[in-house]
């Protein structure tokens, strides 16, 4: 009879020499990805289909450019109230019937809205796009959004409004925007609960009618579909979609320029709101892998400089993070963290220190190897579900990229040297080219703060 051993994981993993040493990561250098369909119907629509058979679910979304066509006029409210009743009822189904048809078939649809897009998030089962589809089709060319609808989502509207601007966060990234952008619409990503209070029920049905329109949109399906059947489907159910108008783009902004910090007082507030930004490029640009790795090394993920400053030593924040954010003809980079009021100065003097050290002393061999495997792993995760994929090719295709781009991201990251890294780091993490704001009790970190100079 032979006897079982068994073997704890710490002796599976050392030998009689010492541990066990880890293999090497292999290089990843092309993500594997379903080919994409894509096909504009005579409507001007844009299908883009992709297979991924992976769960018998298909994902949807629907990107309409949605921009104010005319800044001023409560566009922001307006748009908030019609994605809030898009779903309340049409001239043939109820609000109950809608969301009894979509569960039918396993489904559901949302919707949302920013100064750039209002979109139709969503997922079912894929035997039951037709219905689906259906259902979209009758919301976009027969919502009526009923007057008690109206009525009723605009008091919730209002409701959240004042909480929301009741938050630190809210306040900070308010103030941030109009630093980074003044005037222009992208900063409108609330609105007011006046202009809110004002909207009538006959002026988002009017803006439904005239912005909500097939020509400039992009439909995106990822799921077990089959391509062709499915693009066949959408242009069956969505054909009745037509306009002779095109969606609204949101022009783009102003470039963010360097400047002194803004102080924003938050009178009795225990905590501060530290938002610095700077310039960024674009997915596109030739230097974007760089960044994104020096960003990496920044504070771009928990390993990084900032997080184990700021964090992990000395126990300022619970959380660090920079990132880009991409915006209509470019992209800026994010430096944000919340910190108590007594280390407010502190926080703010070790996120300039760190700013310049990257550029100072570049990343290392490690930290960069480090960064690039954590990036193409990242990526590789987000793109394993249906969702994760569909939302990736809906905003890849806004700004003009495709599945292309992300199967050679990995073989870009690869190819980033130490001395790109450091012009990256040079170039935009010099703590000269930020500008942002430091919300908090003005009447107790003001004096902290404006010591270190740079405050206006």
């Amino acid at each position: 009879m032979t006897t079982a051993t068994h073997r704890s994981a710490e002796e599976i993993g050392r030998t009689p020499t010492g541990a066990r040493p880890l293999p090497d990561l292999g290089v990843t250098r092309e993500v594997p990805l379903p080919d994409v369909t894509d096909t504009t119907l005579p409507n001007g629509l844009r299908v883009l289909v992709a297979r991924r058979a992976s769960v018998p679910m298909v994902e949807l979304r629907l990107r309409v450019p949605f921009a104010d066509p005319a800044p001023g006029g409560g566009h922001p409210a307006i748009a908030e109230l019609l994605s809030e009743t898009l779903l309340t009822g049409t001239a043939t189904r109820d609000r109950v019937a809608v969301d009894d048809d979509l569960a039918a078939v396993g489904a559901d649809l949302g919707a949302s809205v920013d100064p750039e897009r209002l979109l139709v998030h969503g997922s079912g089962l894929a035997d039951g796009l037709p219905v689906i589809l259906d259902v979209l089709a009758d919301l976009l060319t027969g919502a009526t959004h009923p007057d008690h609808e109206v009525a009723r989502e605009r008091e919730r509207l209002v409701e959240r409004i004042a909480v929301a601007r009741a938050q630190p966060r809210t306040i900070a990234r308010e103030a941030l925007q109009r630093v980074r952008f003044g005037t222009h619409p992208i900063t409108a990503e609330m609105p007011t609960a006046s202009d809110v209070t004002a909207v009538t029920s006959e002026q988002v049905r009017a803006t439904h009618a005239a912005s909500l329109v097939p020509r400039g949109s992009t439909l995106t399906l990822v799921g077990d579909v089959d391509p062709a059947a499915a693009t066949a489907a959408v242009e069956q159910a969505l054909g009745s979609w037509t306009s002779s108008a095109t969606a609204l783009e949101l022009a783009a902004p102003p470039y963010p320029a360097a400047g002194d910090l803004v102080l924003v007082h938050r009178p009795g507030s225990v905590q501060s709101q530290l938002r610095l930004s700077g310039p960024a490029v674009p997915r596109e640009d030739p230097a974007y892998a760089a960044l994104q790795l020096a960003n990496l090394v920044f504070g771009g993920y928990f390993s990084s400089r900032w997080m184990e400053n700021i964090r992990e030593d000395k126990g300022y924040t619970y959380g660090a993070h920079s990132g880009s954010e991409f915006i209509p003809g470019g992209a800026v980079l994010g430096v944000d963290t919340d910190v108590a009021s007594d280390v407010t100065a502190a926080a703010l003097l070790e996120t300039r220190y760190e700013l310049g050290r990257l550029s100072a002393v570049p990343p290392t061999a490690a930290e960069i190897d480090a960064a690039r495997s954590y990036a193409v792993g990242s990526l590789l995760i987000s793109l394993d579900n249906q969702g994760g994929l569909a939302s990736t090719i809906a905003g890849l295709a806004a700004v003009g990229l495709d599945l292309d781009w992300l199967r050679e991201h990995p073989a870009r990251l690869h190819a980033v040297t130490a001395d790109d890294v450091a012009e990256a780091a040079l170039r935009f993490f010099a703590p000269s080219g930020f500008s942002g704001v430091v919300v908090g009790d003005a009447d107790v970190i003001g004096r902290g703060v404006r010591a270190l100079g740079g405050i206006a």
